[in-house]
This record gives structure tokens, sequence and C-alpha cells, in this order.
């Protein structure tokens, strides 16, 4: 009996970078990296919505901490996820690369020599003809069919379709590109979102920010200093279906902070730019103007409420807190920019541009909240301990006074939200996209095979269609006849 050598420290290291680096480990992982993508999609994350995650804890408090721990609330900057994201990149490169050399070596290479039995091969067939300028005739028609030719002696080794490969190789690079420039992305990038009103102003710097996320090697100082003076928004819809038709914002930019002002024009497909930094139209909607007077008619608020949407007509609900009242005051309101009403819906908006605004207002009374420690949303009131204590419909420019002061529906403005990206790796991205489409359409459509030609007392040609692409009788075929018609 036989004993296998034992493998040493060098021989377990070169097989377990071979197991590493196959075609199949890359396949396992890229399908590891899909499924570990999941939880990002079912679980709130910190980077993105931190008042959802707490509000997760809020009412799962078990559950999310031992989520918490396995950091499925910030999956994509988890060890484990990071782990998959490497693995990945390593393999592939160690599977691509020495591929890709050998390919390149082999391009330049002739074909191989044409084999002594080509009775063996597909497509077999001998030639009826001994003409002496078959070989000649083969020749120019193997040429021009971009076949690339070695004669030796009496015969003719001939073959094409290397761009299949080369395709093959080109997506796989393509692919390591695209995870490159995601991973440059991730670590030198920047996102952040912020809503404005018209008419305000918004400087680039974090405290500016409704949420922002920072790449693992970027900070506060690598915000691009910049101001944008809110100018003007003007929304256009269609009469029949209120689909919205454009977006017009016009700003006042100044880069750097305190230069110049100049005027610039953001639509949802047209960005602003600053080197890598783009500044995206991204939605819009209302902010009503209110002003909220206590019992002795001295104003405890007033000012535009920033209001989110509900709906495409732009229906809108929001709050507004009075903290420094005794006792604390809340207002939950709707604003409906095309006010109209039915039976089964009640208030509702039946067009997104303002033709007759209302404001619904609910008053609650007793304690916000705030105090808690809890994180809350600046556009959610909660009444938990809370009672209410009034309830009105206000037109523009109404008053309604609830007994503990009133509040005024003095107008509205709209606002929008703006989405500052930082992303050096995008543009790679693409260029990576592209090129993997145009390497697997390569791929997919060349047909790679050889074709052999012997001349002598009995001429035979063969030929060998690598993958079983079709196509290779039909060639064949032609390629005999055209040298059987001179004889």
């Amino acid at each position: 009996m036989t004993t296998a050598p034992e493998l040493g420290t060098v021989g377990l290291l070169r097989w377990m970078w071979r197991q590493l680096t196959s075609m199949r480990t890359a396949l396992i992982l890229l399908l590891m990296l899909g499924f570990a993508s999941i939880p990002g999609s079912l679980f709130p994350q910190r980077s993105q919505n931190p008042m959802k995650v707490q509000e997760y804890f809020t009412s799962n408090k078990f559950l999310a901490t031992w989520l918490d721990r396995f950091k499925f609330f910030d999956v994509y900057s988890s060890p484990w996820f990071a782990a998959i994201y490497l693995l990945l990149f390593i393999s592939l490169i160690g599977c691509v690369l020495p591929r890709a050399l050998h390919h390149i070596k082999a391009i330049g290479a002739q074909p191989p020599l044409t084999p002594k039995f080509l009775d063996r091969m597909e497509e077999y067939s001998e030639l009826d003809t001994n003409a002496q300028t078959l070989l000649d005739r083969a020749e120019k028609y193997l040429t021009g069919s971009h076949y690339r030719i070695r004669r030796d002696g009496d015969s003719i080794s001939a073959e094409k379709g290397y761009s299949r490969e080369t395709g093959n190789l080109l997506f796989h690079l393509s692919l390591i590109m695209i995870l490159l420039a995601v991973g440059v992305g991730g670590l030198f990038g920047t996102k952040g979102e912020a809503i404005v009103n018209v008419g305000d102003r918004f400087i680039n710097a974090p405290t500016s920010y409704d949420n922002i996320s920072y790449g693992k090697f970027q900070g506060e100082g690598s915000l691009v200093p910049f101001s944008l003076k809110i100018k003007d928004f003007k929304a256009t819809y269609d009469v029949q279906t209120s689909a919205p038709l454009d977006y017009v914002l016009t700003v006042g930019a100044s880069n750097p902070v305190g230069s110049k002002e100049v005027t610039r024009i953001i639509k949802v497909n047209s960005p602003l730019t600053y080197g890598s930094t783009k500044i995206y139209l991204q939605a819009n909607g209302y902010s009503p103007v209110v002003t909220v007077r206590d019992k002795n008619g001295n104003i405890s608020f007033q000012g535009p409420v920033i209001f989110l949407p509900q709906d495409a007509n732009l229906t809108s609900t929001g709050a507004i807190k009075l903290p420094d009242s005794n006792p604390q005051i809340g207002f939950i309101g709707s604003f409906i920019p095309s006010y109209d009403r039915n039976a089964t819906r009640g208030a509702f908006s039946a067009f997104p541009q303002v033709i007759d605004p209302r404001l619904l207002i609910s008053v609650w009374q007793g304690n916000l909240g705030l105090d808690s420690g809890v994180p809350q949303s600046v556009y959610r009131l909660n009444t938990a301990n809370m009672k209410q204590i009034g309830l009105k419909q206000l037109a523009l420019h109404e008053s309604y006074n609830y007994g503990e002061g009133s509040i005024t529906f003095d107008g509205y403005k709209s606002w929008v939200n703006l989405q500052i990206v930082d992303d050096p790796g995008k543009m790679y991205a693409l260029v990576g996209a592209i090129l993997a489409i145009l390497g697997l359409l390569l791929s997919l459509f060349t047909r790679q095979r050889r074709i052999w030609i012997k001349a002598g007392k009995r001429s035979e040609i063969a030929g060998l269609a690598k993958n079983n692409a079709p196509g290779l009788e039909v060639e064949i075929r032609v390629l005999k006849n055209l040298l059987e018609e001179e004889k």
C-alpha cells in the first residue's frame, strides 16, 4: 500500500491558494456576497436611517440587540461582509490575471501543427482534387475569413475565434474593476441629503445635512466648500394625469463659500457638479407657513414647517412642536395643495400644484417626550403622553384659537430635497460595467474553431469547433466546394 507524502506548510499554502483562486470558489463567493446583501434590504441601516433603527429597538429590543451584535444594522461596514468582499476580490484577481497573461502570449503564437490523423476530427472528409494550387487557394480563403494561418509543407493549420477568450477575460477583468471602484467609493466617498426651503441657503457643512455618511477615510474636513441659495423652484405637471413633466431648480452657487454667486440650474437628470461631488434634485414638497401665539398673544413660533408628501398629488403631513410652552403643545398637520373631499377618502389633494390650499390641524397638549433621551423624528409627534384639545381645517390666512393659544395659516413655501454625493469610483464603475457588457457580448457571439487541410495523393480537410459552436459544418462545406472547383 502506498502512502501519499505530507504536503508540508508550503504545499498546504499552495493548495489553499489554488482553491481560493479557482473559478468555482469565485462563483461561490459571488453568490455569498449576494446573500450577504439581503439583510441590508430587510433591516434599516444606521448609515441611511438611524431613526428607523431606533424605532426597531423600541418595538423589539431583544431581537434588535442580537441583530446588532451581528452587525445587521451596519451590514455593508461589517467585518463578515468585508471579508466576503475581499476574498471575492482576491479570488477573481488570482483566477483571471494568470489566464490573461497566458492569453496574451497565446495571441501572438502560431496555430498548432496539423494533426497526423485528421480522420479523428469533426467534419472530416476527403477532397476530390489533387490540384497544385490547393493550399494557395485554401490559404487565400482562410486569410480572407480572418483565420490565423500556419503553413507547414503540404498542410495548413488555421485558427480563429481568439476574441472569444478575449471577451471572457474582459468580462472578468471588468468585474474586478467594478469591485475596485465600489471599494474606492466606499472608502473615499460621501453621501448626504438635505431638505431646503426656497429662499433659504445651504452651506456644505455637516450641520446643514439631515443625514450624512462618510467613507472610511473621509470626514468633516473632506467636504467640498460651496454654498447654494435656493432662489426658485418650478414644477410642471400634466393637467390630465397629474404626472410630473419637468422640475427646474434655480440656485445661486458659490464655490468656495463667500465667493461671487453664480446662477445655476439643477434638474432631475442634470446635477450641479464640483469635481467628483454632484448635487442632485431628488424630491420636492411644501412647507406651510404658520404663526403660533400663546394666550397672551405673544408669538411662540413663526415660519415654514417642512411637511412630507404622502401621495403623488403631494398631500403632505408634518408636525409642529412647542417644547417651551407650559403645558407643552404639539400639532399634527396635513397640507392639501388642491383641496378636495369625498366620503371615502376624506380630505385629499386633487392636483400637485397649489390651487386651493388647506391646512388640517390636530392640536395636542401634554409631554412631547423630548427629554427622554430617545431621538424623535421632526416630522412626527409622539402622542403617547398627550391628549387632543383641538381639531380644525384652515383656509389660507385663517386662524384657529384652541384655548391655550392660536395658530394662523399664513401661506406656504416649496422645498427641495438635495442629494449631495461624492463618489470618486462612480465613473470607473460605469466604465467597468460597459466593458463587462462588451466582453460578455464578444464572448457569446464569437465562434472559436480550427481547420486543417492536407494536400497530397489523398487530400483531406477537417475541423474542430470549441464549445460545440454551430456553423462549422457549413464553413467546411463551403471551403470544400471552393477547393474542388478546380481539379
